[in-house]
């Protein structure tokens, strides 16, 4: 763990009141939810489970928390405000693992969990339960006091908490899954009964599940998409990259496709049914809606940090694109694009209107693949603005993109694997 990173033990949590960035409260802290991993690995905290004022408890992806601490959380303000249903692999602390009686390793003593601690990974916007706080004797209450020595120990200090403890299924896939990259696993997941693969869809969480979803074939998208609940769909394609989820849902019937465009944020909607309305192969229907967009008076200090993002891919993390507000595509005009090598050249307080490469022509929205193909393949390039007639910045193309609508429509059913020649297709070519 980063020094200084902050440790929270949750029972000071519960009931805590949960804020937008205005100040505005939305609702109170119930349960924390987190996976459980094999081995003595501590558990990943996926969110927050929120009452609202109405009583409805929803879900809070720690990726739309900014702050957490004893007295309050604050939020992106944006929030899901689904009821809140508990998943396969999920646990919730207060109600699953608190008072639960586990066993010290190196004692081998029972005894009863009363709290736990969790801690942001350096660098991320991930926590994880890191100490648990036990007490030795009788079982009581959680928050009870009671006679008996306590003390705190790590997490892999005690057993009785695992996946493996928990009888085999879909977690045990899972948890020997964890580590697989999402092409990894959507290759797996390919080679699954489709019982089995509709079991494994189910229990993965939104952001996981969209991540392997763009890496599968276009048949195993559409069965993972349509057993799952519609309102679970519409979550895991607004996970999506959008010009992936745009081109899943061009392959569902009309009537689908408008009932999952209902069900999600109105914002990631529109998206939708922009990338919806171009051509399959063209820039247009290549793109992404959410490349880094800055306006001209941004200096290079921001748009590294924005640069930094770990959720963003290598390509499209490359150069910023500047533009005159409004920051969200379609934009205000086009200025020009920034590339990532040339911030690192400049000082982090120049603005990024000053060393703009505004020479290059961007893409049309209608541009042809392999005009878009030419374009990277001349100017070496890993991703390119697409601008309308307007001048208005519509999205970036990236190359991976590209390469996967140039590619035969099989090619993620052949298996590649490293060898001491380097990687071949399971052919051996």
């Amino acid at each position: 763990m980063a020094a200084g990173a902050p440790r929270i033990f949750v029972s000071h949590l519960s009931g805590v009141a949960v804020f937008d960035p205005n100040g505005d409260q939305v609702g109170r802290v119930r349960d924390l939810v987190v996976v459980l991993r094999v081995g003595r690995r501590p558990p990943r905290m996926l969110g927050l489970v929120v009452e609202l004022a109405t009583r409805r408890r929803i879900f809070l992806p720690m990726t739309r928390v900014t702050s957490i601490e004893s007295g309050q959380v604050i939020t992106t303000g944006v929030l899901n405000v689904r009821r809140f249903e508990q998943r396969p692999t999920e646990r919730l602390v207060f109600g699953d693992l608190l008072d639960r009686r586990v066993t010290l390793v190196e004692a081998g003593v029972e005894v009863t969990v009363l709290d736990l601690s969790v801690q942001q990974l350096p660098a991320r916007r991930e926590w994880e339960i890191d100490r648990v706080f036990v007490r030795k004797g009788r079982k009581g209450g959680a928050f009870r006091r009671s006679r008996g020595e306590t003390l705190t120990v790590e997490w892999s200090a005690v057993t009785g908490f695992s996946l493996e403890e928990h009888g085999q299924g879909a977690e045990s896939l899972l948890a020997t899954f964890e580590q697989l990259r999402p092409a990894d696993l959507a290759n797996m997941l390919h080679h699954l009964s489709p019982k089995r693969r509709a079991e494994v869809a189910a229990a993965l969480d939104d952001d996981r599940l969209a991540d392997v979803l763009e890496e599968l074939p276009e048949d195993d998208q559409i069965e993972i998409l349509g057993k799952l609940k519609e309102e679970r769909a519409a979550d895991v394609l607004e996970a999506m990259d959008p010009d992936d989820a745009a081109d899943l849902l061009s392959e569902l019937p009309t009537e689908e496709q408008e009932r999952l465009l209902n069900l999600m944020q109105p914002s990631d909607a529109a998206d939708m049914r922009r990338l919806l309305s171009y051509e399959e192969h063209t820039a247009g229907g290549l793109m992404t809606t959410e490349p880094i967009v800055l306006r001209p008076d941004s200096t290079v200090a921001d748009a590294l940090a924005r640069v930094r993002n770990s959720d963003l891919s290598p390509a499209l993390a490359a150069q910023v694109y500047v533009c005159r507000p409004p920051d969200d595509t379609p934009t205000g005009k086009y200025l020009g694009t920034v590339h990532f090598q040339r911030l690192l050249r400049d000082p982090p307080y120049t603005l990024v209107s000053s060393i703009l490469d505004d020479d290059l022509q961007p893409l049309a929205p209608d541009a042809a693949l392999p005009v878009v193909a030419g374009f990277f393949a001349t100017y070496d390039m890993v991703a390119a603005p697409v601008v309308d007639e307007t001048g208005s910045l519509l999205g970036a193309v990236t190359v991976d993109d590209v390469l996967d609508h140039m590619l035969p429509e099989d090619w993620r059913e052949t298996e590649f694997h490293l060898d001491e020649g380097g990687v071949t297709d399971d052919t051996g070519a």
